[in-house]
C-alpha cells in the first residue's frame, strides 16, 4: 500500500498524472499546478485543513466558483454529488482506519472532478485514496476521470461492507448470547452495536442518495460501463443501509428479550422471598410469643419443653408447605 508521508506543512499530500505516456508519474508540488492547467489529466490530493489550501485552489483553479471552494474545504460535510458544468462536486464518506479512533467515525473525502483534472481533499487519512495512489505508483490504476471516480467509490464501499460484516457478526453473537444468558456485560454490547448502527445509517443514507442522484444526472464523460459499475456500488450501499435499519430493529428486539429475562429473574427472586416470608412469619410469631420473659409461660419448668417446641415448629412448617402445595403456590 502506498503511504502518504508528506511534511505536515505541505498543502499537497500526493499527485499523479493519469493519462498519456506519463501515466502514473508522481507530481512534485511545482509540477502539479502546470498539469492541472493543461489538457493532461492530473490528480492532486490536498490537505483540507491546511490554511493555505483555499488560496492554492483559487490560484490554480481560478475558474471554480467560490461556493465550490467553500464546499471542498468546509469543516463539516454531508455526502452529496452536484453537477457543475462538465464537472462534479463529490463528497463521500469512508470508514475511519486511523488507529485509536472509532471506525464508524467516518472520514470525509471531497473532490472536484472533470475530464481534465481531479482535485481531492481530506482532513484525515483515507485508505481508499492511498490505494489509488499505490496502484498509480505501480503503473496501474485509473486512466480517466470516470475510472478514478469508480475506483474511489468501489474502495470506500468495500471497506464499508467489510466493517459492516463484522458488526453484523457481532449482532448475531449477541443475539445467541442473550438466548443463553443475560449477563450484565451484554447490555453494554447491545448499546454499542445500536450506536454503531445509528451512526453508520446517518452517514450512509446521504451517500446512497448522492449515488442515486449521480445515476440520474451525470456528465457525458461518465459512460455506460462506468454507470453500471457505480450502480453495483450503489446496490451494495443500499444493502448496508437496509441492514443498518434492520439491525436497529433487531437490537430493539434483543433489548426487549434481555429486559424480559431480567424481569423474569426479578419476579422469580421476589416470589422466592415471598414464599420464605410466608414460611417464617408464623415461626417468628411463635418464637417471639414464647420468648417473652413473664411468669406463667407453659413448659417453663419442663426439662424437654424446648425440644417439644422445636418439634411443634417443624409441624407448623410441614402444614404450611402442604397448604402452599395444595394452592399450587410451589
Amino acid at each position: 500500500m502506498h503511504e502518504l508521508v508528506p511534511s505536515p506543512d505541505d498543502v499537497i499530500l500526493t499527485g499523479y498524472t493519469l493519462d498519456g505516456p506519463g501515466h502514473g508519474h508522481r507530481l512534485s508540488p511545482s509540477e502539479a499546478p502546470d498539469v492541472l492547467r493543461s489538457d493532461t489529466l492530473g490528480w492532486v490530493h490536498l490537505r483540507a485543513q491546511h490554511p493555505d489550501t483555499p488560496g492554492w485552489i483559487v490560484e490554480n483553479l481560478s475558474y471554480l466558483d467560490p461556493t465550490i471552494i467553500d464546499a471542498l474545504v468546509a469543516e463539516e460535510t454531508r455526502p452529496r454529488v452536484t453537477m457543475v458544468g462538465k464537472g462534479l462536486i463529490v463528497i463521500l464518506r469512508g470508514i475511519n482506519t486511523i488507529e485509536g479512533e472509532d471506525p464508524e467515525d467516518m472520514v470525509s473525502v471531497r473532490l472536484w472532478i472533470d475530464p481534465h483534472r481531479i482535485v481531492s481533499l481530506s482532513r484525515r487519512r483515507v485508505r481508499a485514496i492511498e490505494d489509488i495512489a499505490g496502484s498509480l505508483a505501480e503503473g496501474q490504476g485509473p486512466r480517466d476521470s470516470a475510472e478514478f471516480l469508480v475506483a474511489l467509490v468501489e474502495r470506500l464501499t468495500h471497506r464499508i461492507e467489510t466493517f459492516w460484516s463484522g458488526v453484523d457478526d457481532e449482532a448475531d453473537d449477541l443475539e445467541e448470547a442473550v438466548l443463553d444468558t443475560s449477563a450484565p456485560e451484554i447490555r453494554t454490547q447491545l448499546v454499542e452495536l445500536r450506536r454503531r448502527a445509528i451512526i453508520l445509517r446517518r452517514y450512509l443514507a446521504p451517500q446512497r442518495d448522492a449515488l442515486r442522484g449521480l445515476q440520474g444526472a451525470h456528465p457525458a464523460w461518465l459512460e455506460s460501463d462506468d454507470l453500471r459499475q457505480l450502480a453495483e456500488e450503489l446496490d451494495a450501499l443500499e444493502r448496508v443501509v437496509e441492514d443498518a435499519d434492520a439491525m436497529r430493529e433487531r437490537m430493539a428486539l434483543v433489548r426487549d428479550e434481555l429486559a424480559g429475562q431480567l424481569s423474569d429473574r426479578l419476579n422469580r427472586n421476589m416470589y422466592m422471598l415471598s414464599i420464605l416470608s410466608a414460611l417464617f412469619l408464623p415461626l417468628g410469631f411463635l418464637t417471639g410469643l414464647f420468648g417473652i420473659n413473664v411468669a406463667g409461660m407453659p413448659g417453663a419448668s419442663e426439662s424437654h419443653a424446648f425440644w417439644y417446641f422445636c418439634g411443634g415448629l417443624v409441624v407448623v412448617v410441614g402444614l404450611q408447605l402442604a397448604i402452599l402445595r395444595k394452592l399450587r403456590w410451589i
